[in-house]
């Protein structure tokens, strides 16, 4: 069961909220706030799973409580719930999990916990026998032991190695290979003893937080042993390699677009992560073109805008997405849309880069609003 707060800061919409997530017997709602700053307060101590945002609030907009959400509770998901699309480029700048239009349906919040139980690794069977460990590397870093409380970390080189070994599941990774990557700028010996030491503290770790999982020594290197405890990396490359398949199962790629929350590790500076990153990137953004091919061939227009959508609250800039989207509500005559999404791209553009946007997107858009006139 995820524990809920609710922050809207208009009471008559805050109850209505509190009434539809009630309904959802997923969710324990632990708080309910009309005033930002009174939510911030016990954020914390209220161990928050989900919150559920108003944007435009005059207190604190949104976003903002957002950011000050993820300062303070790096395992909090965000959930906007706003009256206006626009918000979908803004809410990837702090980590929004997902965003909800108003007036919110029961089947809005339905589709939430749907990602929420994929994302967090089967919680709800786990939160049934008491048992809260998740592990989560796509769109952030986080380890919860079986208590749900978050691992804190002996050194930042047991974290590391951990999160190495996560990232190549089933591997027996050499030791040298290890101390390159986490002292390649000491010499043999220390690095060789520090590897020993860390391989150590990461097994008392293990073991002392009932994670059920072991580093076992392989010869001239390690691996992790992962046992029964699935996690979001472990099973993406479990199902994609599943979907090498032709014609690639609907229901799969949509699976593996739920389990795929945003960039490996999100906020960590791993240099040796940068190829995984990359190659992950590559992997969803096929797995979402596939979809909306298969959206636009069945001329479900809305369908195809939501995945887009998801997809550029993770990637804003990506330009092709940006030209599917747009691309999308020209089908459907809907010049206000062009305008607005293009002059908010523009801003997240000047933003990012601190230019104006050099695309072919702006060309496409000053070209069609002269055809329409």
């Amino acid at each position: 069961m995820f524990r809920a707060m609710i922050v809207e800061d208009e009471k008559p919409i805050l109850d209505l909220m509190k009434y539809i997530i009630g309904q959802d017997e997923h969710y324990t709602i632990v708080g309910a706030f009309t005033n930002p700053h009174e939510a911030l307060a016990v954020l914390e101590e209220l161990q928050v799973d989900v919150a559920f945002l108003d944007v435009e609030m005059p207190r604190m907009n949104g976003l903002e409580l957002a950011r000050r959400i993820n300062e303070q509770s790096s395992h909090t998901k965000v959930v906007f719930t706003t009256a206006y699309k626009d918000y979908a480029l803004d809410a990837f700048d702090v980590h929004a999990f997902h965003y909800l239009l108003k007036p919110v349906a029961p089947m809005a919040i339905e589709k939430v916990t749907k990602r929420l139980v994929e994302e967090l690794g089967m919680r709800e069977k786990d939160s049934k026998s008491g048992n809260k460990m998740s592990i989560q590397c796509f769109g952030g870093w986080e380890v919860r032991n079986p208590a749900g409380e978050i691992i804190r970390w002996r050194t930042k080189k047991t974290e590391e190695l951990f999160a190495y070994l996560l990232c190549h599941p089933g591997r027996d990774i050499s030791k040298w290979q290890l101390m390159d990557v986490l002292w390649g700028e000491m010499k043999e010996d220390r690095a060789t003893n520090n590897l020993h030491t860390t391989v150590y503290r990461l097994k008392k770790i293990l073991k002392e937080q009932e994670l059920g999982m072991d580093i076992i020594k392989t010869g001239e290197g390690y691996m992790l042993e992962r046992r029964d405890h699935s996690y979001d990396v472990w099973a993406f490359i479990q199902h994609y390699t599943a979907a090498t398949k032709d014609p690639l199962p609907t229901d799969l790629a949509e699976k593996l677009c739920q389990m795929y929350q945003g960039p490996l590790l999100d906020g960590k500076d791993y240099f040796w992560k940068t190829a995984l990153e990359e190659r992950f990137t590559k992997q969803y953004t096929r797995l979402v073109q596939y979809l909306v091919e298969q959206d636009l061939t069945n001329r479900d227009w809305q369908r195809a805008e939501e995945r887009v959508d998801a997809f550029l609250a993770i990637y804003p800039l990506n330009e092709e997405m940006n030209q599917v989207l747009l691309q999308i509500y020209a089908n459907n005559r809907q010049t206000g849309k062009i305008v607005k999404h293009y002059e908010h791209f523009a801003a997240v553009y000047r933003r990012e880069y601190g230019v104006e946007p050099v695309t072919d997107i702006g060309e496409w858009v000053s070209d069609y609003l002269r055809k329409i006139q």
